[in-house]
C-alpha cells in the first residue's frame, strides 16, 4: 500500500514517469511496477500507460487526489485552513477553497477572519505585494525607518511574514547587511517588487542566529534578554489591562486595583506601554525603570513650559 500511494504522489508531482524510473525509485522490478499500475487501475485510480517517444505512466488530467484518501476530518481541516485567507479577500485562495469545497462536497466553516490590512486600508496592497514576492521569490526594496537610525533604502530577499505581539514583521535576507533580518512592516514605506528573482538562502540554525532584529519591538521574537517588571494599575483601566496582559500576569489587590507581573526587553516599546496608561499606572520594580520613566515625564513637561 505504501508503494502504491508513493506512485500516486510521484505521478501527481511529475506528470509522466516511465516504469523504469518508478522501478529504480522503489527498488523493485519493472514487472512489479506494471502489476502496481494494474492494481491502481482496478481500485479506480485513473492511471494509464502511453507507449512511444515521450511516453510513460500518467494520471488523467482531471484527476485530483481522491477524496477517499482523506478522512472527513482532514477534508474539513484543509477547508478551514483556507477560510481565513478567503476572508482576507485573497483571490487565489478563494478559487482554491471553492474547488476543494465542491470536490469534498462540504461547506467550509468560517471559523476565523484574517484581515491583513490596517483600519485605514492603506497598507493592504503592501501585504499582497509581499505575499506574492515570497511565493514567487522576487526581490523587494523599500525605505525603512530603523530605531535610532536615519531612513535608508533596503533591498531584501523576502522569506516569511510573521505576526508577533500584535505587530506584523517581515523576515528577509538583507543584501545591505548580508544577514537575515526582521523588519517591522509599519516602518516600511514605498515598497517595490522587482523583476529580479532569487534562490532562497539557508538561514542559520536557531541557536546560531545573532541578534539581528531591525527594530526593538521585534525583540518579542525572543532574541533579547527580558527584565521582570511589576506595575501598579488602577482598576478603572481594567478593560485596557486585559487588552494588553494575560490573566496569569495579573494580581488583583483588595481594593480592586491590579499588580501586573510581566517581563519584557527594555526598549522604547516598554516605556511607551507604561506611559500609555498615564496617571493610572506606576512602576514599582525595578528602580532603574522608575527612574527612567520619571526622566521621560519631566522631559515631556518641558515641552509645555
Amino acid at each position: 500500500m505504501e508503494r502504491l500511494l508513493g506512485i500516486i504522489y510521484i505521478l501527481m508531482n511529475k506528470g509522466t514517469v516511465t516504469a523504469g524510473e518508478l522501478a529504480e525509485r522503489f527498488e523493485v522490478s519493472v514487472r512489479t511496477i506494471y502489476r502496481d499500475i494494474e492494481a491502481l487501475s482496478m481500485a479506480g485510480i485513473p492511471v494509464y500507460c502511453k507507449k512511444g517517444k515521450n511516453g510513460g505512466i500518467s494520471l488523467t488530467e482531471e484527476f485530483v487526489l481522491n477524496k477517499l484518501l482523506l478522512t472527513r476530518k482532514e477534508q474539513q481541516e484543509i477547508l478551514s485552513a483556507l477560510v481565513g485567507f478567503q476572508e482576507a479577500e485573497v483571490v487565489e485562495e478563494q478559487e482554491t477553497l471553492k474547488k476543494l469545497g465542491e470536490f469534498f462536497q462540504a461547506e467550509p466553516v468560517p471559523w476565523v477572519n484574517i484581515d491583513l490590512s490596517d483600519w485605514s486600508g492603506l497598507r493592504k496592497q503592501m501585504y499582497e505585494d509581499i505575499k506574492k514576492a515570497i511565493l514567487t521569490r522576487h526581490v523587494v526594496s523599500f525605505d525603512y525607518y530603523g530605531q535610532n537610525r536615519p531612513m535608508s533604502r533596503r533591498t531584501v530577499e523576502p522569506v516569511q511574514l510573521q505576526f508577533k505581539e500584535y505587530t506584523w514583521y517581515l523576515r528577509a535576507y538583507c543584501r545591505e547587511r548580508q544577514e537575515f533580518r526582521t523588519f517591522k512592516l509599519f516602518r516600511m514605506q514605498r515598497l517595490v517588487v522587482s523583476e529580479e528573482s532569487f534562490v532562497p538562502k539557508k538561514e542559520p540554525e536557531e541557536e546560531e542566529q545573532p541578534l539581528l532584529l531591525e527594530s526593538a519591538e521585534a525583540a518579542a521574537a525572543g532574541k533579547f534578554p527580558v527584565t521582570p517588571l511589576i506595575l501598579w494599575i488602577d482598576k478603572k483601566e481594567a478593560y485596557r489591562i486585559f487588552d494588553r496582559f494575560d490573566e496569569s500576569e495579573l494580581e488583583v489587590l483588595e481594593d480592586g486595583n491590579y499588580l501586573v507581573h510581566c517581563a519584557y526587553p527594555l526598549d522604547e516599546w516598554v516605556y511607551s506601554l507604561i506611559l500609555w496608561f498615564g496617571p493610572s499606572a506606576k512602576v514599582l520594580e525595578p528602580e532603574s525603570v522608575r527612574v527612567e520613566v520619571q526622566k521621560r515625564i519631566r522631559k515631556m513637561l518641558g515641552n509645555y513650559e
